[in-house]
């Protein structure tokens, strides 16, 4: 059926309790079920080499802070990710640097007419990732978190909240004002390059 949304329902071990449970039993675990999809997530966001660091830190973080996991609040999965994107925020300024060199640099070669078609789809490709690029470097830190949390992680806007410390309302106006801004950016964009054609 189409137009349902599907939730999703906590298993049991969504909310151990870390400080009452044997630490080395309850991270292999966690360790087990969350470290991949955390990894994917990074791995999106900063590349596969910093990806693993970051995980390996992320359980290392959470194993010396699990006192202050509180499983009545919230399933574990949005306070690992929340540890995951602070650290994550450590890279920001590389990443954005990143986002901010590609815009610069990528398509700045325009296609010779003797480039073969193969040749023209990597600039139309290198055109568009530059124009995305510079947009997502031009988002604020938390609009950048709270959409690639909910596109890359698959995080629902209730595990986003959780994960970044605000209310899920504010989440949703987050992501649905994120969404909007680069749909019209995109949208204009392809406008633009049709008239120019």
């Amino acid at each position: 059926m189409t137009g349902i949304i599907e939730r999703r329902v906590d298993a049991p071990g969504d909310r151990p309790d870390l400080a009452a449970e044997d630490p080395k039993e309850s991270f292999a675990r966690l360790f087990d079920e969350y470290a991949r999809p955390i990894r994917g997530y990074l791995a999106g966001r900063v590349g596969e080499h910093v990806a693993d660091d970051l995980v390996a830190e992320t359980f290392l973080v959470a194993l010396r802070r699990r006192a202050s996991y509180d499983p009545t609040q919230a399933p574990i999965r949005g306070w690992l990710y929340g540890i995951a994107t602070n650290l994550l925020r450590n890279h920001v300024r590389h990443e954005v640097r990143g986002y901010q060199v590609t815009a610069k640099v990528v398509g700045e070669e325009t296609p010779a007419e003797s480039h073969d078609a193969r040749v023209a789809e990597r600039v139309d490709a290198a055109s568009r990732l530059r124009r995305l690029a510079g947009e997502l470097a031009a988002l604020s830190e938390t609009e950048r978190d709270v959409l690639l949390l909910t596109s890359w992680a698959g995080l629902e806007p209730a595990e986003v909240a959780e994960a970044l410390g605000i209310p899920a309302s504010t989440v949703r106006s987050r992501l649905h004002r994120v969404r909007h801004k680069l749909q019209a950016f995109l949208t204009a964009k392809t406008i633009e390059e049709n008239v120019h054609e």
